[in-house]
């Protein structure tokens, strides 16, 4: 048997009574699209997160699309992002007609980096967009203060990170918006696609509500070019379900996090993630260094451990970007991160047994050479 990166029947086996239950509570009902089953999840979530307004979407992406555009970002307008995420971060700007500005990542970590941000930003700069990536929480106050004082928004990219916190606040509630994602690998994942958007403003609720539907205001009332980006009803029904497990997966794939981190600490040509109080471990993410990455993907593949590779590619230099010009060698950090990341199983079904499978094949690569 292999070690996966992902084994959701293990992992939801236990909720399966629950999550038919659900099923068939919505089927009974009729109502699949918006209705009470939304309004459970959007109501349980804001209560989960401490935030006035939870906004479930059609899936992460369009998250990211609707809180722009709830933040009146589009033509002529800068958003700052970072070079090393998935390309869903900075097509969401490019969805909603601003421009990327992209920002390279410190020498050490796999977050923009704060002051490289301060630096980019200039009078057209509309919004800042940081990625919490791989569930590490983004060090956020700079870039909050800072575009303050510019004038700007801040939108979490939360896509990989719910339940993640810096000191007592959830991410996606310390900017203007919050945009999260239920694809099922996610910490909480749905079945199927799913998005949610998170805001203190009721006015930015407001619009998203209205954004999510057409732009629609009222009665056969459209005030905005929207879209249909809503989070259907059976999706929330199931997501409810997931919500009341969120913190056992989260506690589940911590503990792998602690043991591979113990295991690996110190291992010459390995950094492995730092310590980082409110991680929670979407991806346990390591470096490897000296060119060796795709020889120990290879070498854990041979002893039946699957691994992932996020992001090979950063995205100044993806053909999607291509029009901004961008060469290798403009975002050394982020280019090195794209050629050294991999990721290990680290999802909350895994044993204690796979753990060690994967703990001795690293190890032995690490040792025979």
């Amino acid at each position: 048997m292999r070690v996966t990166m992902l084994d959701l029947p293990r992992q939801l086996a236990a909720l399966a009574p629950a999550l038919r239950a659900a099923f068939e509570r919505v089927l009974a009902d009729g109502r699949f699209v918006g209705g009470p089953e939304v309004a459970r999840f959007e109501q349980r979530v804001a209560a989960r997160l401490s935030v006035p307004h939870a906004l479930g979407v059609s899936s992460g992406s369009d998250a990211l699309v609707v809180a722009l555009s709830a933040l009146d970002v589009g033509a002529g307008h800068e958003v700052l992002t970072s070079a090393y995420s998935f390309v869903a971060t900075a097509e969401s700007i490019l969805r909603v007609g601003a421009r990327p500005v992209f920002v390279d990542l410190p020498p050490d970590g796999f977050n923009l980096d704060a002051a490289a941000a301060l630096a980019a930003l200039t009078p057209r700069t509309r919004a800042l967009l940081p990625v919490h990536l791989f569930g590490e929480p983004c060090a956020l106050q700079a870039l909050l203060d800072a575009a303050e004082r510019a004038g700007a928004v801040v939108v979490e990219d939360c896509a990989q990170a719910f339940g993640a916190t810096l000191g007592a606040r959830a991410v996606g509630t310390l900017g203007a918006a919050g945009a999260f994602s239920f694809f099922p690998a996610k910490v909480l994942g749905g079945f199927g696609d799913g998005g949610l958007v998170t805001t203190a403003s009721l006015s930015t609720a407001t619009r998203v509500r209205a954004l999510r539907q057409h732009g629609r205001t009222g009665p056969e009332r459209y005030e905005a070019a929207g879209g249909n980006y809503r989070l259907d009803a059976l999706q929330a029904a199931l997501l409810d379900v997931a919500l009341e497990h969120v913190d056992g997966f989260i506690a589940a794939r911590r503990q792998s996090a602690r043991e591979y981190a113990q295991a690996l600490a110190g291992l010459g040509g390995l950094v492995v993630p730092p310590p980082s109080e409110g991680h929670v471990f979407g991806c346990f993410t390591l470096r490897v260094l000296d060119g060796r990455r795709d020889a120990l993907a290879r070498h854990l593949s041979e002893r039946g451990v699957e691994t992932a590779v996020y992001y090979p590619t950063p995205l100044p230099l993806q053909p999607l970007f291509a029009a901004l010009g961008h060469r290798a060698g403009e975002f050394p950090n982020a280019e090195r991160a794209a050629g050294e990341a991999l990721s290990l199983p680290v999802h909350p079904a895994l044993t204690a047994s796979e753990r060690g499978r994967v703990l001795d094949a690293v190890l032995e690569f690490f040792r025979s050479r």
